[in-house]
């Protein structure tokens, strides 16, 4: 019998936050390039913390008709949900974003994150993108979903 063919997995210190106690592990194959911006994968430890699709509505419902500003308080208000189950950005697993114009946000990048990192700081989790033929909200322009690990 053979092993099987394919990249070796390697365990890799995420920084900052890798913290013996964070109970969080950036997954990288070998060989792989260095992902910039996320993480190809993530393994945790501890007590679930999800959010349902977040979109950038303030506390009245409005929405910003810029993309970056709906990303700005998209981000604060998974912030204030993960806060609210005892979690925070360097807790975070994985992150799905749905937008309704890819190019936009592509044309974007640089200011994504800088906004990222404003409120998440330098911490990547998984991440995925999906473009969208719109979302619930009409005027909504990313909608994103959050799973957190906070540590046992």
């Amino acid at each position: 019998m053979t092993a099987p063919k394919g990249p070796t997995l390697t365990v890799v210190p995420h920084p900052k936050t890798d913290a013996p106690s964070s109970g969080l592990q950036v997954l990288q194959p070998s060989g792989w390039p260095m992902p910039k911006g996320y993480a190809n994968g993530m393994a945790a430890d501890g007590r679930l913390v999800v959010t349902g699709g977040v979109i950038g509505w303030d506390t009245e419902g409005r929405l910003a008709s810029d993309f970056i500003a709906q990303v700005r308080q998209t981000l604060s208000n998974i912030a204030a949900i993960l806060a609210e189950g005892g979690a925070g950005p360097e807790h975070l697993v994985r992150l799905t974003w749905y937008v309704v114009d890819i190019e936009e946000y592509l044309a974007s990048l640089k200011m994504l994150g800088r906004v990222y990192r404003e409120i998440f700081g330098a911490h990547y989790p998984a991440m995925a993108l999906v473009q969208v033929v719109r979302l619930v909200e009409k005027a909504a322009r990313v909608e994103i979903e959050a799973t957190a690990v906070v540590p046992r």
